[in-house]
């Protein structure tokens, strides 16, 4: 499911259990949010996936939010790489945030 800022903002006592901060490429990051148990892809009022230039930029986007956990989240590229076996690889998750709830 999609949500934009706006809409977050018009929820009365928002929390965010876990913000994850996914690194495209390490080029760009967008935010999938995890709340009350649902996953949400935050995006623009078209529609479109919204994109960040760093993981600093989401942050900073978020600090009005309740979050209470936040994670940077990389997709591992080696299971695509050519002549290897198709893998489950899990990504790379670093906590930058996070509390006791």
């Amino acid at each position: 499911m999609r949500l934009t800022l706006d809409e977050l903002r018009q929820k009365p006592d928002l929390t965010i259990d876990l913000l994850e901060i996914i690194s495209l490429e390490g080029q760009q990051y967008m935010a999938r949010l995890v709340i009350d148990g649902d996953y949400f892809l935050l995006s623009d009022a078209k529609g479109n996936t919204r994109l960040f230039r760093s993981s600093w930029e989401i942050q900073d986007t978020f600090a009005v939010f309740n979050v209470i956990s936040t994670d940077v989240v990389h997709p591992s590229a080696y299971h695509e790489m050519v002549g290897m076996e198709p893998a489950e690889i899990e990504p790379m998750r670093i906590r930058v945030q996070g509390r006791d709830s």
